[in-house]
């Protein structure tokens, strides 16, 4: 397969892919945790090869530690200040609505997508959830724009004039359920089987949290999970690609030493102390409650009224309460965190390690994480792997012992390693 280095640029920033198979990975909530857990029990030897002969270190994600929010980041280069995502979930003030932010009509920036695919490469992009197409594809997907785009959890409906491709189950196997962790092996293999194929040379994978939600590092599922994750590691490195690994968010457990949920419920706090007329917004709410039951540590209130002796009050009472660490006015917040000030509510509240915030009791149903509760969102999962399978150029090793972002993932790859 000829491959072309021509240079591209999207969001100021400029790439200068090899001429070889580019593929970036996001294995969505995999703290590194999960990765020592299975390199120490020799689960993951092909990640063993990317360490030793790489590049391993950490990066910073977005805040707040979201899948929506860091995949955006990462597709499009920029943190949620520039491309808009700053959440699965907001408040629209205008419309008065509570609206998921799974469309490409809330993002402000391009992805790097079409713009690689302008400059001659093959670009695939592949997400275990179906609620990420629709930003992945944009621009990428028409009938003047041969890039693929699908999901796993949609593989059985991908039409060549919507997705660029009308045989996922034919080339890749039967549609998974998006409850399992074959819904983000399928991711992976799909595009080991895309790049065998000749169909695609620059490829994004993005898989779900599923098993990261369920099964702590050591739990033998974990451990059979990432050591599935790694064989299609191996193939990727044997046709040649050059790999870049990190995650959207890390995970951690948030529940009291009875296996019980761990949950500040923000709305009933606020309501028994001050009275009606608070809206708390939980940015993790997402199609997929059953992974984490709508409890995150990250979360949005819109105050009843904002005048200052008010305002200092409320944010008084939050962070005196138990499991709270973070409480910020939205103008600070946005400044600190790099949010879109005009999606977010009046404070930003976070919450510790090993708590979540909820609205109410009645708001949630806990059946759907009776085995326990594993989330994020907050700055304890802020920090993510990074992983690159080629040694990295000094300037770009200087920049990783730094603060490297994983939404740098891509200028890693085709920029900062040694691969031509």
């Amino acid at each position: 397969m000829n491959m072309t280095s021509a240079t591209f640029s999207v969001n100021g920033r400029q790439y200068s892919p090899p001429a070889r198979p580019v593929v970036g990975i996001c294995l969505d909530g995999s703290a590194d945790d999960y990765f020592d857990a299975a390199l120490v029990r020799g689960r993951m030897p092909h990640l063993q090869r990317i360490s030793l002969q790489g590049w391993r270190g950490m990066a910073r994600g977005a805040m707040p530690s979201f899948t929506n929010v860091n995949n955006s980041s990462i597709v499009t280069g920029v943190p949620p200040s520039v491309h808009g995502i700053g959440g699965n979930f907001f408040y629209d003030t205008a419309a008065g609505q509570e609206v998921m932010m799974n469309s490409s009509r809330f993002l402000r920036a391009e992805t790097l997508f079409p713009k690689a695919q302008q400059s001659g490469r093959r670009v695939a992009v592949v997400t275990a959830k179906e609620k990420l197409r629709d930003i992945f594809a944009h621009g990428l997907v028409g009938p003047r724009n041969p890039g693929i785009a699908f999901s796993s959890e949609k593989a059985s409906q991908a039409r060549l004039e919507s997705h660029g491709i009308d045989d996922v189950e034919t080339l890749v196997g039967p549609t998974p359920l998006i409850y399992s962790g074959e819904a983000s092996l399928y991711v992976l293999r799909a595009g080991v089987r895309l790049l065998e194929a000749g169909r695609a040379d620059f490829l994004y994978l993005s898989t779900t949290d599923f098993m990261q939600h369920k099964f702590a590092p050591e739990a033998p599922e974990a451990l059979d999970f990432y050591a599935g994750i790694d064989g299609y590691l191996g193939r990727l490195l044997e046709m040649g690609a050059v790999v870049g690994i990190t995650a959207d968010h890390g995970m951690n457990a948030k529940q009291r030493s009875d296996g019980s949920p761990n949950v500040v419920y923000l709305e009933s706090e606020l309501v028994g102390r001050f009275g009606t007329g608070f809206r708390v917004i939980l940015p993790i709410t997402d199609p997929y409650v059953v992974h984490h039951g709508a409890l995150g540590s990250f979360a949005q209130v819109h105050l009843p009224r904002t005048d200052v002796p008010f305002v200092a009050e409320v944010i008084s009472f939050l962070s005196s309460l138990p499991g709270v660490t973070e409480v910020l006015e939205r103008l600070i917040a946005a400044a600190r965190m790099e949010l879109p000030a005009d999606r977010m509510g009046d404070l930003v509240v976070c919450s510790g390690r090993d708590s979540v915030l909820g609205r109410t009791p009645e708001y949630h149903d806990l059946k759907a994480i009776e085995g326990g509760l594993r989330s994020h969102g907050g700055r304890y999962e802020e920090m993510v792997p990074l992983f690159l399978s080629e040694p990295l150029k000094p300037a770009y090793e200087a920049r990783a012992r730094a603060d490297i972002r994983n939404f740098d993932l891509f200028d890693f790859i085709v920029n900062g390693t040694s691969a031509r």
